[in-house]
């Protein structure tokens, strides 16, 4: 055995898949540098995740611990990750983790790590760490840039009024626009400022972490948030360390779905980077107003287009989820596909110049990768900040949204899709974004920041 492979490192990931994905690679490059990984997570979850490589199998171990048998799971459905339950349920999920404290504090003392990995949501890791004399991290999967938003775990708890997040934060000593518009400041204060029913804030559990952590890492790099970087070090005075962006591999078409095959085949006919590919995830639940207004200004852009969409929980069939006549009437420039979709292989075809998407940041990741445009139309939690940031770098065009309810229209989606794609006052646009292609698919790059991150462990 190596050196190195006396070293073990705990992750615990919160229960999305956007959470879930990063985590597990990040597991991955370190069990590549010998360390051995512990990546706790529950049964479904575990099982929905990609196959590990069979050659890091004595490094990386998958986990399974199960809610506790007195949880009372009513609420849950039977569901174990965000995208499994209703927005307004996933506080339960955080109360059935809150549960999980004894089961994963007895595994942590039995095996004794050198490091905790953790994510926002278990403020009780740093009660365990503390207790056990394990060394704390927190890995944020989001974006530096909305971090440095939110500030010190002081600033956090300081505020007392949603207005407070409209503008860009004091201690930003450099030009940014990244601030929530009305609408999203509201909606984000309620969420993190008011107590729900694990009887903990999401701020504490978050500022929580934050204090109790002896570093803290980030999905990203210099490259691409180096002031961001800097300045949440200079905010916590604690060691920030980036490990790169985790971009994935480049995807080989013969892995794709053979239901897929007739859709890659259209792609295949269409002119080099002249299509847009329209994706919003799993994630975000949106409303009938929204996707037909999302339709409406695809038509209207009279560009090539290939829209993933999963079904509403609003819509019986498919077909109910578009505005009636929509797939006829754009048949001959566009495709619509319902349900899961290998994300990675559309973005990596030719044919795809952009993406109409929600800004999350593992898909601004995914997306630049392929140096496309982006058109960004945020929805939840860090998007909109993920957005500002882009626009402010000229990386994005955002589509406007109406101050109080959120609302946005048909025809600023066509501009803005139009504008990306194919106007001449979108060239700066499309130069920027094959430029930082390089930084974000440049793998040696990601490598070094990886193998400066596991160093960082081995301390």
């Amino acid at each position: 055995m190596s050196e190195n492979a006396t070293h073990h490192v705990v992750m615990l990931p919160w229960s999305a898949f956007g959470h879930l994905i990063p985590f597990f690679q990040l597991s991955i490059d370190i069990a590549k540098s010998g360390i051995h990984v512990s990546f706790i997570s529950t049964p479904k979850n575990i099982q929905r995740l990609p196959k590990p490589p069979s050659d890091l199998s004595h490094l990386l171990h998958l986990v399974e611990i199960p809610f506790p048998s007195s949880l009372d799971s009513s609420h849950l459905s039977g569901g174990e990750a965000t995208v499994d339950i209703p927005f307004d349920k996933i506080q339960y999920l955080k109360l059935a983790w809150d549960q999980m404290q004894n089961p994963v504090k007895e595994f942590v003392s039995k095996l004794q790590p050198n490091w905790i990995i953790c994510d926002f949501h278990i403020h009780w890791a740093v009660e365990i760490a503390q207790e056990l004399h394990v060394k704390l991290m927190y890995f944020s999967v989001y974006s530096a840039s909305s971090i440095v938003f939110y500030g010190s775990p002081g600033s956090l708890r300081a505020l007392t009024s949603p207005e407070v997040l409209t503008s860009p934060r004091e201690w930003v000593n450099f030009p940014s626009s990244v601030a929530f518009q009305r609408n999203e400041a509201i909606a984000f204060y309620q969420g993190a400022y008011i107590e729900n029913v694990t009887g903990v804030r999401d701020i504490d559990r978050f500022a929580n972490i934050i204090e109790g952590a002896n570093a803290v890492s980030f999905r990203s790099c210099y490259e691409m948030e180096g002031e961001y970087l800097n300045l949440y070090q200079e905010l916590i005075e604690k060691p920030v360390i980036p490990v790169g962006l985790l971009p994935p591999e480049m995807p080989e078409r013969r892995l794709v779905d053979e239901s897929w095959s007739k859709t890659f085949e259209w792609l295949d006919a269409q002119a080099t980077k002249s299509v847009v590919f329209v994706g919003f995830g799993s994630e975000c639940k949106l409303n009938k107003e929204q996707v037909f207004e999302i339709a409406y200004g695809l038509e209207l852009s009279e560009l090539p287009f290939l829209w993933t969409l999963r079904k509403p929980s609003w819509a019986i069939h498919d077909h109910d989820s578009l505005p009636l006549g929509f797939c006829e009437r754009t048949s001959k420039r566009g495709k619509v596909c319902f349900g899961w979709a290998p994300q990675k292989e559309i973005l990596a075809h030719k044919s795809i110049g952009g993406s109409l998407f929600h800004s999350g940041w593992g898909s601004i990741i995914e997306t630049l990768m392929f140096g496309h445009t982006l058109v960004v139309l945020p929805f939840i939690l860090d998007q909109s900040l993920n957005a500002k940031a882009l626009v402010d770098k000229g990386l994005a065009i955002e589509v406007k949204r109406n101050n109080e309810d959120g609302s946005f229209s048909r025809d600023d989606i066509a501009k803005c899709v139009r504008e990306a794609m194919v106007l001449e006052e979108g060239e700066k646009l499309r130069i920027k974004t094959r430029e930082i292609a390089k930084v974000v698919g440049d793998l040696k790059l990601h490598h070094d920041y990886m193998e400066a991150f596991v160093k960082f462990l081995r301390t």
